[in-house]
């Protein structure tokens, strides 16, 4: 299987496998390097344990072993367990959580760990565990716990303390910081951040400028991460230089450095001009307005961005053009929502360009203006632009904006997830979905990709998916519209949620599902379903509202198989028409650990984990529309008017 099938392990339905193909499930996901959420593990794991697969340990993956029971862990294997466990992402287990102690604990006891120091072999075998290393145990250890520090994606102010208290001891292989050259800081890697100004003070001034030149010249091809790294290194390296040597008292109303011009901008770092101020007076109105996009590659602080925010609403009182707005990248989330209201922003290229979620994070209130102002000046939603807003804006549009938005949009959207959107915007979603989707109508394609908004379906139209063998999940059937699933039969919620009718048991107490358990004639949530629900009808009930029983699930005086649970059934791929009903998470964002090294001439970047990508939706095909749009009445279109007699395979959605 590939990582990909693999990566939607769905670890709720495993426990039916066979101890055999859970033990190959899991060696698998190492061979493929398949990373998996914190709550997949722990299932995974928990598996592991009741089956008794967890002695032989060696071909799991190391972030799996983060989630086994270390109290099991034997003596003799303890220091191998270990030593693979430390390659897992640590991350993955929230820090001072009690399994994240344990390990560590463990960890110490196997190698022999006693008091405050730690050995280098200790250190060996303990990897990125001493990222939750108490300061006294970083300043007591061998100075080689600064190799291991270095697989932390974070520290604590007090070890970074330590660090620079073990850095000045002078007895660590990069010597006194009075005599560290460029080669030095490169060399501390990620430890770099950790810097005070005592010990910033004591690195020559050469050897200061070298590296923040060496930064600055990879700065405008890294990640917004990264550049936030940047940043802060630079501001770090110009207080050293000005601690150091105290400037005179300077004209605040004229430029007394090189003016920044189109011709000069590579001429001078940011840090040449020692106040925003003075960067604000030399920046010439011509740079911004010929050369917007190089001002913004250049490592600017928060302090010199406001310079630069400030520079154009002088120079646009009526509002950033649109051609301007595109290249704004990171400086555009310092704008307030207020602000954003006086844009020119006209283009969904440029709407889209700033939507860019490697430039930042938009607060709540800053997106739904930026999308209001772009409605507002005649802009139109697309697929591309639905995909970069995501389901939880769109939810905050008005109902006449999202009246809006066209079946092509949605077609082309892929999955979106709409559950905060109020009931009526969940119809009215629903309603446009239908039309994208009717040129698939009758086919698996058209339930899997009108899934994400059955919460706006009709009862008509769940009854028809039942009729037509297509079963639910229960997080599909919990995200239903309330009103709507009361309408529905015991017959009708056995055949919608199929396999998974007995998760029905764990949701009784939500308010939607006692309130449809209420209506419904006991004897038949007896007969029909057969889970232990109550709360029914109590004899005589009403009659006539059973519909007759669906021909995959009809009873039989024939014998019948029940057909064994193949493996892919609990997989599922992050493709448009994925099976799954869980809206998208966000993934844990630290994969796994490398080894340290050297790092090159650019800012050193941590090998702690980086930021996993979500996986998201792939866009589907455009569907077939007619080519004028009535609003359609509920349930106009039926997603399938025909109902074959036989449906071999039931398909969940």
């Amino acid at each position: 299987l590939p990582a990909s099938v693999l990566q939607g392990f769905q670890c709720s339905q495993a426990h039916h496998l066979p101890a055999a193909t859970i033990l190959e499930l899991a060696q698998e996901m190492r061979n493929k390097s398949v990373e998996l959420s914190s709550a997949q593990l722990s299932c995974l794991a928990q598996l592991l344990a009741a089956n008794n697969l967890t002695a032989d340990f060696s071909g799991y993956p190391p972030d799996l072993l983060l989630f086994f029971d270390v109290a099991k862990v034997r003596g003799e294997t303890c220091e191998e367990f270990y030593s693979l466990a430390a390659h897992g992402n640590l991350e993955l287990l929230p820090r001072g959580s009690a399994q994240r102690r344990a390990i560590l604990h463990g960890a110490l006891a196997c190698v022999g760990a006693s008091g405050s120091h730690l050995s280098l072999e200790q250190l060996g075998s303990l990897g990125a565990l001493v990222c939750d290393m108490e300061p006294d145990t970083i300043t007591a250890s061998d100075p080689g716990i600064l190799e291991n520090l270095k697989l932390c994606p974070a520290l604590t102010g007090a070890q970074r303390g330590a660090v620079n208290a073990a850095l000045l001891g002078g007895g660590t292989a990069y010597g006194d910081p009075s005599g560290w050259d460029l080669h030095t800081l490169q060399s501390l890697g990620p430890l770099v951040l950790a810097l005070n100004q005592t010990t910033l003070s004591l690195v020559a001034k050469a050897t200061r400028e070298a590296f923040a030149r060496s930064i600055a010249a990879t700065y405008s091809s890294q990640g917004w991460s990264q550049r936030e790294k940047s940043l802060t290194l630079l501001s770090a390296f110009a207080e050293a230089s000005a601690a150091s040597h105290p400037r005179l008292k300077q004209s605040t109303d004229r430029c007394m450095s090189t003016p920044i011009t189109p011709s000069t901008l590579f001429d001078n770092l940011i840090m040449d001009y020692k106040t925003p101020e003075q960067f604000y007076l030399c920046l010439s109105n011509q740079a911004l307005q010929n050369s917007l996009a190089p001002v913004l590659e250049q490592p600017l602080p928060m302090e010199y961005l406001q310079m630069v925010k400030k520079k154009l609403q002088e120079m646009y009182p009526a509002g950033i053009p649109d051609e301007q707005l595109r290249l704004l990248g990171l400086l555009s989330r310092q704008f307030t929502a207020q602000e954003i209201r006086q844009w020119q922003v006209t283009s969904s290229d440029t709407l889209c360009a700033l939507l860019n979620p490697l430039d930042g994070t938009w607060s709540a209130a800053q997106k739904q203006q930026l999308i209001a102002r772009y409605l507002e000046l005649g802009g139109k939603l697309t697929g591309p632009l639905l995909r970069r807003i995501g389901g939880s804006c769109l939810c905050s549009l008005s109902e006449e904006q999202i009246k809006g938005v066209t079946p092509e949009a949605i077609g082309s959207a892929g999955e979106l997830d709409i559950s905060s959107c109020s009931q009526s915007k969940k119809d009215q979603l629903y309603r446009t979905a239908q039309e994208a989707f009717a040129g698939q109508a009758c086919t698996q394609a058209y339930y899997n990709q009108i899934r994400p908004y059955l919460g706006g379906a009709p009862v008509k139209d769940l009854k028809d998916l039942a009729n037509a063998g297509i079963t639910i999940s229960i997080d599909t059937f919990l995200a239903l519209n309330p009103n709507e699933l009361q309408k529905l039969s015991v017959m009708d919620v056995k055949n919608l949620l199929g396999t998974e009718v007995q998760e029905l048991k764990k949701a009784e107490n939500q308010t939607a599902v006692l309130s449809w358990i209420k209506k419904q004639c006991q004897e038949e949530l007896d007969r029909i379903l057969g889970i232990g629900l109550h709360g029914g009808m109590e004899e005589p009930c009403p009659t006539g509202t059973t519909p007759p029983p669906h021909p995959d699930t009809s009873a039989s005086s024939a014998p019948t198989t029940t057909a064994p649970t193949t493996t892919t059934a609990l997989l599922t791929s992050p493709s448009p028409i994925a099976t799954s009903s869980r809206p998208p998470t966000t993934p844990n964002t630290s994969p796994k650990t490398p080894t340290p090294k050297a790092v090159s001439p650019t800012l050193p970047t941590s090998t702690a984990p980086h930021a996993s990508t979500p996986r998201s939706s792939t866009a589907v095909g455009p569907a077939a529309t007619p080519t004028a749009r009535p609003t359609p009445a509920p349930s106009s279109i039926a997603p399938c008017l025909i109902h074959q007699s036989a449906t071999p395979n039931k398909t969940t959605t």
